[in-house]
């Protein structure tokens, strides 16, 4: 994870942000997938994923009805061991999908502008130091993305 932070710090394009973001979070905690999540407006965007079988990539929905916009609204990470028993979850959305369990951290927390998730085909219990790795990439996420504002969708949610 380190070595993704240093990356990040140098990073020269926004795309560059994503993929180092998107391959970061997955390959760290041994994921079966991970997204970088970016808000926009009142809708949460799914600007990139790196996954074993596609997901949301650039799907946007309502900030209220999915578990990054939760995770943004509510300033805090959301480790979920089995989607199937957590009413934050939208069912339908994600039945025809591998996703069992996810993590998701906000990007700044403050005042977020994105989330980062990853997602596990199997029941798993996000571990405190995996919780630490994905928030810490958050973090360094969140301050890549301000350096391309050009490339952020509108941050109306929370302003």
């Amino acid at each position: 994870m380190a070595e993704a932070m240093d990356r990040l710090a140098e990073a020269a394009t926004l795309e560059e942000v994503h993929r180092i973001v998107r391959t970061a979070a997955r390959s760290s905690l041994a994921a079966h997938g991970a997204t970088l999540v970016l808000l926009d407006g009142d809708l949460c965007y799914y600007a990139d994923e790196d996954s074993m079988s596609p997901l949301w990539k650039g799907q946007r929905f309502p900030v209220t009805t999915c578990i990054s916009g939760w995770a943004m609204m509510n300033r805090q990470t959301v480790a979920i061991r089995d989607i199937r028993f957590d009413p934050r979850i939208p069912q339908e959305a994600y039945r025809p999908t591998f996703v069992r369990s996810l993590l998701m951290a906000p990007i700044l927390r403050p005042e977020p502008i994105g989330a980062i998730g990853c997602y596990w085909a199997v029941p798993h219990t996000a571990t405190p130091a995996e919780t630490e790795a994905l928030e810490s990439l958050a973090l360094a996420a969140g301050v890549a993305l301000e350096r391309f504002p050009e490339g952020l969708p509108a941050r109306g949610f929370f302003s």
